[in-house]
């Protein structure tokens, strides 16, 4: 997906290929940007001393502005005499210097320990990993290697934008692995996020690019504040800054479809019923209906205008490090997954959405998220809404690998099918009781690169499965099963809102997918390197995968057509014997293979043919696999 060239030097150690590096990428231990103590400490102030004056509004307004509420001063003058709070207290007592003295010393307090907090939190980049120490009392350490980065993330919230200033989140490959670099100016996060992104494809970086960048931040800070305050109101009005070398969007997505496909959604005829259901209930005596449901409706309204400015100023492009995705109105969140971070793309049309002719397109990557943290990732949706063309430009860029006789099934046959000459393997005639809308379109088709899964009538889903991104693929079958000679097959990878699965498949055409899917998972693993993906790919895969595969079992190859669909009742006579692979969990992060790691293909010994509830074949992983 890379478009920068790639010199021989990218693969020997010591040398260098790339762009001078950052002032802050040069593997020393740097600070934050000052005004990081203010964002993080400064916010929590603020909201202290709101709450005070919101307590003392009455007192303000009596010392301050006592023309506007002239019968404030005897309620003033009836608690000081009370003496009934803290404040008529320290009135009444005369303690008012103490009581400042003690206010000051507090705030002083607090302002050295977010001084000290600030001070104490550093970070540094390495060829090799982003590295993070804070704490005062207790320290902690984090890790990021760069050859498991799945993503960086550029966060601007809207204050931050106006101090010149932005978040960057290094989005690792495991649970709670993400590293946050909370803030640093926003040439400063671009430019460290640019030398993330290098030194994870591979290539190294030049020496820094000089004292005058260091020397510009040392002497400008100041100076700049009312520059970078310029520009980020300027930002809020034009959208957030981009960096020169990234391409525009390549999806335009209209504010009128944007609210329009919020406004066609079930959760808004949900809204309605519930709103027609208060006016009867009211107009009936029903009156609790309008306590219990109002809440409800703000809220939903709320959350209904939440979406829609999340999701304006919408774009998605490619870049030589990956895909780029930015959104935000207020704050504004980019995020670039580089290649191979995708491990499966769902493209699904609501019901109500068929007319227009829209979509969306949702997909399954690993977050670096803690378990326990609710909040939901923005960038699962990677097109809120579009047209089928619209879809084909997005595929293009997180399916890069696709041949152009693919894609253009992908339109006729995954999205929009069944036609004419469909070559998906659909469900057979006999288990239309078990989807008796969609048993038409309830189907596969396996090509070299991936696994397409395409299911619903009344909710149109098409799923695409990277084969080289599969941890494993099993079959499951029911009684009820067992009975109609058909079985479910589900493909496991990274949690997300894809939800890989396909029911009522013929048994035996399962039974030989099930084979398939195996034999390419080991082939496209192998030749899979995107996890580095700007070094020299002159190297063994090629070779690695012809031992893999062995030359006398000529039924091992993926095959260029869809496997023989059973549409009618009769069923090949003698099904295919699964091959299972005992290998351990899929890895995104493949390196070239050596000859005993060609072996993982070798066919095991043939199990009975199927007839079990479960059965799983592992996907392949090489040693540096980056886990789930």
């Amino acid at each position: 997906m890379s478009n920068d060239p790639v010199s021989p030097a990218a693969a020997v150690p010591g040398t260098v290929d790339g762009p001078p590096r950052s002032p802050l990428s040069d593997g020393e231990w740097h600070r934050l940007h000052p005004f990081t103590a203010l964002l993080r400490g400064g916010l929590f102030l603020i909201v202290v001393i709101g709450i005070v004056l919101a307590n003392l509004r009455d007192r303000l307004v009596f010392i301050f502005l006592p023309w506007l509420a002239p019968e404030v001063g005897d309620d003033v003058a009836e608690w000081e005499t009370a003496g009934g709070d803290p404040v008529d207290f320290i009135i009444a007592n005369n303690l008012v210097v103490v009581a400042g003295l003690a206010v000051l010393g507090v705030l002083i307090v607090l302002v050295a320990v977010f001084y000290t907090s600030w001070r104490f939190h550093t970070f540094r980049i390495t060829d090799d990993d982003v590295e993070v120490r804070s704490g005062i009392l207790f320290r902690t350490q984090r890790r990021a290697p760069l050859d498991r980065v799945q993503g960086v993330n550029l966060t601007r919230p809207m204050i931050a934008r106006l101090l010149g200033m932005a978040k960057l989140e290094v989005v690792g490959a495991g649970a709670d692995a993400n590293v946050k670099l909370e803030y640093l100016s926003t040439a400063d996060a671009e430019a460290v996020r640019a030398d993330i992104l290098r030194l994870a494809s591979g290539r190294r970086l030049a020496a820094t690019g000089g004292a005058a960048a260091a020397g510009q931040r040392a002497s400008g800070r100041v100076a700049a504040l009312g520059r970078t305050v310029g520009q980020g109101l300027t930002g809020l009005i034009e959208g957030p800054e981009a960096v020169v070398a990234e391409p525009e969007s390549v999806v335009n997505i209209p504010v009128g479809r944007l609210v329009a496909s919020h406004v066609l959604s079930m959760s808004t005829i949900g809204l309605i019923l519930a709103f027609v259901a208060i006016v009867i209930g009211v107009s009936q005596g029903i009156t609790w209906l309008l306590f219990g449901f109002v809440p409800t409706i703000i809220g939903f309204g709320a959350y209904w205008v939440r979406s829609i400015v999340r999701s304006l100023r919408y774009s998605i492009a490619p870049t030589p490090d990956g895909v780029r995705i930015t959104f935000g109105l207020l704050t504004t969140i980019t995020e670039i997954v580089p290649p191979g971070r995708v491990h499966a793309v769902e493209v699904t049309q609501p019901i109500l959405w068929r007319p227009a002719g829209w979509w969306m397109v949702r997909i399954n990557r690993l977050t670096g998220r803690s378990a326990t943290d609710s909040t939901t990732d923005q960038f699962t949706t990677v097109l809120p809404v579009g047209t089928a063309s619209d879809v084909d430009r997005v595929l293009r860029l997180l399916q890069p690998s696709l041949p152009d006789a693919e894609r253009a099934l992908i339109v006729d046959e995954g999205m929009l099918g069944p036609s004419t000459g469909d070559t998906f393997t659909n469900s057979p005639r006999r288990a239309w009781w078990i989807r008796p809308l969609s048993y038409r379109r309830n189907g596969f088709r396996l090509t070299d690169e991936a696994l397409l899964m395409r299911r619903g009538i009344v909710w149109r889903r098409l799923v695409m499965l990277p084969l080289a991104r599969l941890q494993s693929f099993g079959l499951y079958q029911g009684p009820l099963d067992r009975a109609t000679r058909v079985t479910n097959v589900r493909a496991h990878v990274v949690t997300g809102p894809v939800s890989p699965f396909l029911a009522a498949v013929d048994r035996d055409t399962a039974l030989t997918l099930f084979d398939e899917v195996a034999r390419g998972s080991v082939r496209a693993a192998l030749a899979d390197r995107t996890h580095r993906w700007a070094q020299d790919q002159k190297d063994a895969a090629p070779v690695a995968v012809a031992a893999a595969i062995p030359a006398e079992n000529p039924g091992a190859a993926v095959p260029a057509t869809p496997i023989a669909a059973d549409t009618a009742e009769a069923v090949p006579a003698v099904p295919p014997t699964p091959t299972v692979r005992t290998t351990r969990a899929e890895s995104s992060a493949p390196v070239p293979a050596t000859p005993a790691e060609a072996s993982v293909a070798a066919p095991a010994t043939p199990a009975e043919p199927f007839d079990a509830p479960a059965a799983s074949a592992p996907t392949p992983a090489s040693p540096a696999g980056e886990g789930a």
